[in-house]
């Protein structure tokens, strides 16, 4: 079973968004087959293989996410934070601000969905490998 360190050592190597396909298949050869990210405080619940569950800390301090969702423009910022524009804490300060909730990574499938607060899809985008 994965630990919270081996994850926390995985994600350290991630500067910005162009590092996320590494990173993802980092956890996976860990045994993490799926995670919730919240954007409230960042902390995510990871699911494994023989039902191996694990929930980390938040990140930090509470963003108000915002009511009605921007699906366009939020698209066009994760856009920016893959190609390494922004940073982690940017990406989720700007996430909340156009309503984004949460985002849940699929490792077999190799999706990212991003939801609102009423639990509406606003991208699901595969995950490039690496």
């Amino acid at each position: 079973m994965f630990t919270l360190e081996q994850i926390k050592s995985a994600h350290s190597k991630v500067k910005s968004g162009a590092d996320f396909p590494k990173y993802i298949q980092e956890i996976k050869t860990l045994g993490v087959i799926h995670y919730e990210t919240f954007v409230t405080d960042g902390h995510t619940l990871y699911k494994g293989t023989g039902n191996a569950t694990l929930q980390s800390d938040p990140k930090y301090s509470t963003l108000v996410i915002t009511e009605n969702s921007d699906k366009l423009q939020f698209q066009k910022e994760l856009k920016e934070h893959q190609q390494g524009k922004t940073n982690y804490p940017t990406f989720c300060e700007i996430s909340a601000r156009l309503g984004v909730e949460k985002w849940v990574v699929d490792l077999n499938k190799m999706t990212c969905t991003y939801y609102d607060k009423a639990g509406y899809e606003m991208l699901v985008e595969a995950i490039p490998s690496v």
